[in-house]
Formats: C-alpha cells, sequence, structure tokens
C-alpha cells in the first residue's frame, strides 16, 4: 500500500509539473489559434504522462533499458496525439472560418445561409442562432424601411396641411390690415377656425410623440362602456348632423372595463370622426359594443364603401390617409394611429375589416376584475 501511494505521489508530482508548465504556455498564446490551443493541450497531456513516468522509473530504478522503451511508448503516442490535435484543430478553424463568412453575409444586409459542410454539435447550433438572427434582423430592416417611409409621407403631408391654413390665414390678416375684406367678422370667424384646426394638428403631433417614446400616461379608472360610448356619441352629434349622417348606438352592453376616461373617448372620438367624414350623406354609423370572452369589443361600422385589401394592413400606420379612390380625407392621418397606440398602451388591440357597404374598426379591451 505504501509503494502504491509513492508511485501516485511521484506520478501526481511530474505531471503537475508539466500541467503547471502547460497552462503558462496557453496563457502565453492566448490570443493565437485554436490549432495551437489543441496543439499544446494535447502535448501538456502527453507531457504530464511523459513526467509522471520519469518520476516513477527514477523512483524504482528501473534499468536504463527498461527506462529507454517507456520514454519510446510515450514518445510514439505524443507524435500521434500531437498529429491528431493539428489535424482537429485545423478543421475547426476552418469550420468557424466559414460560419464566419456566413455570419458576415447577414451583417452586410444579406440573408444567413448556414455552411454545407458538416459541422460539430456546437457549430449546428451556432448556426441555428445565427439563421434566427438574421431572419429577426430582416424583420427588423422591414420594419425600419416601413417606418422610414411612413415617416416621410408624414412630413410631406403635414407639411402640405400646415402650408394651406397659414397662407390661408396670411391672405386674410393683410386683407384686415389692408381694409379691403367685405366682411371682416367672418374673417375673423374663418382665422378663428383655421387656428383651431392647426391647434388639433399640433396636438395630435404631441400625443403621437408621447405615444411613441413610451411616456403615454395613463390613470385607469373602472367605468361602464355604455357611459363611455354615450359620451362620445353625444361628442359626434354636431358632426354627424353637419354631414346629414345618423348616429346608431342600440348594440351597447354595459360591460366593466378599468381605462383611461379622458384618452380612451379619444379614441372613440377619432373612430366616430373617421367614420362619420367617410360617409356619405343620408348614411349609417354604428356603434356597438359586446363581451367576448375576458375581453370587451368596441365596434365603430361606417359607409365608406370598403378600405382595399392591400391598405388593410396600413390602416393604422402614422401618416395613412387611405387611396385615392376613397374620399379625400381632412388631417394629416394621426387619428387612426394614435387609436393604435392608445389601446395598446391599455392592453387592448385595434382591428379593421371590410364589410357591406364599409368597414368596421374594432377595438378589443380587457374586461375590468
Amino acid at each position: 500500500m505504501r509503494d502504491t501511494l509513492l508511485i501516485a505521489l511521484f506520478a501526481f508530482l511530474g505531471a503537475t509539473t508539466a500541467g503547471v508548465l502547460g497552462a503558462g504556455v496557453l496563457l502565453l498564446i492566448r490570443r493565437r489559434s485554436l490549432t495551437a490551443h489543441m496543439a499544446v493541450v494535447a502535448a501538456v497531456a502527453v507531457a504530464a504522462m511523459l513526467a509522471g513516468t520519469l518520476a516513477v522509473a527514477r523512483a524504482m530504478f528501473l534499468s536504463p533499458h527498461d527506462l529507454s522503451v517507456v520514454t519510446t511508448v510515450v514518445a510514439m503516442a505524443a507524435v500521434v496525439s500531437l498529429v491528431t490535435a493539428l489535424l482537429l484543430g485545423r478543421w475547426v478553424v476552418v469550420r468557424s472560418r466559414e460560419l464566419a463568412l456566413a455570419a458576415r453575409s447577414f451583417g452586410d444586409g444579406g440573408d444567413f445561409a448556414a455552411p454545407d459542410a458538416p459541422a460539430a454539435a456546437e457549430f449546428a447550433a451556432l448556426s441555428r442562432e445565427l439563421e434566427a438572427t438574421s431572419v429577426r434582423l430582416a424583420e427588423s430592416r422591414d420594419r425600419e424601411r416601413a417606418l422610414e417611409s411612413s415617416r416621410r409621407e408624414l412630413v410631406a403631408w403635414i407639411s402640405h396641411d400646415l402650408r394651406t391654413p397659414l397662407a390661408g390665414l396670411r391672405a386674410m390678416a393683410e386683407a384686415l390690415e389692408d381694409g379691403v375684406a367685405a366682411d371682416p367678422d367672418r374673417y375673423l370667424r374663418q382665422i378663428r377656425t383655421e387656428v383651431e384646426r392647426l391647434n388639433e394638428m399640433v396636438g395630435d403631433l404631441f400625443e403621437l410623440s408621447r405615444i411613441h417614446a413610451g411616456a403615454l400616461s395613463l390613470s385607469p379608472a373602472r367605468m361602464s362602456v355604455y357611459d363611455l360610448v354615450g359620451d362620445a356619441l353625444a361628442g359626434a352629434d354636431p358632426l354627424a348632423r353637419e354631414h346629414g349622417v345618423r348616429l346608431v348606438g342600440d348594440g351597447v352592453e354595459p360591460v366593466p372595463v378599468e381605462v383611461d376616461g379622458r384618452e380612451m373617448s379619444r379614441v372613440l372620438g377619432n373612430l366616430l370622426v373617421n367614420a362619420i367624414r367617410r360617409t356619405p350623406a343620408d348614411g349609417t354609423v354604428a356603434v356597438s359594443a359586446r363581451r367576448a370572452g375576458k375581453g370587451v369589443v368596441l365596434s365603430v361600422t361606417d359607409g365608406c364603401g370598403g378600405i382595399p385589401e392591400e391598405d388593410l394592413p396600413r390602416v393604422f400606420d402614422t401618416g395613412w390617409r387611405g387611396s385615392d379612390a376613397r374620399t379625400p380625407p381632412a388631417g394629416a392621418g394621426l387619428g387612426l394611429a394614435i387609436v393604435r397606440g392608445i389601446v395598446e398602451a391599455h392592453r387592448g388591440r385595434a382591428d379593421v375589416r371590410n364589410v357591406d357597404g364599409g368597414c368596421r374598426f374594432e377595438v378589443t379591451l380587457p374586461v375590468a376584475g
């Protein structure tokens, strides 16, 4: 037992010496290729075995012949280990370079395509992760392009919509200043109307900027959908009378919800104003509210004639104002984008679909607990 312990001790001391030296070499070449690291690891393994064997041989006083035989065996093992480590390291380096070239393609704006050559399990898992990342990056680039296009359209429309009332205000102000206005009171009323329109547009821009910045602050309170819809119908009634449109709100269930009353009134107001302006005279705008599972669905149905199928996915985009086939809209195309932002802030969802003779906007909100 004592001899066995001594042999184990000498072998451990010799192997430890080789291991410490190998660790120092790995530290010095830590920035070199993976092939060099694998060669050092193989050399350390063989050196540790050789050092332990020599230490035991000297302790046991082996004959020179026996020591030569042991050394030769260990040397052959070292050669085979080093060659295997170099080949394996070379294979790993080639696979990693192929993977790096493939990853560079989607970094430059392309799609990632995994190398066809067989790879180890770790490389295969890394390829799958890179492929998934490539898909997410492609989707992000598409969203970014769509957003940038929407921003350009919004800037163009806002510039046009601001220029028109400002030109009118300037002309009316110059007429009043020169004393050539035939009806000064009418000019003043028109100036007030244009100023209110500009104020509404600036308010929409400010609201939209808060939504996009995530700074929309909500003060939710428990209320009935019946009261919410009733207030919205009362506020939209003068505009409906002006356009000759009937407002119908018979299918409203008194479902409790927990929402910010002011913001949700703005949502319903925007939907109603949008529906009234796009519905021809003698048409009908219907509002309903019904419970659906764990949520409540508020819907506003108009008589606009429908939205082209290719435009449906863009209805709630910032700056969208419809195609040329529809009634020319007023405003800067911010109302529906504000609707979606406020509804999503309430953990809800805004949708639109075509129905007979028009389209239906639906707002789904969670029911109050």
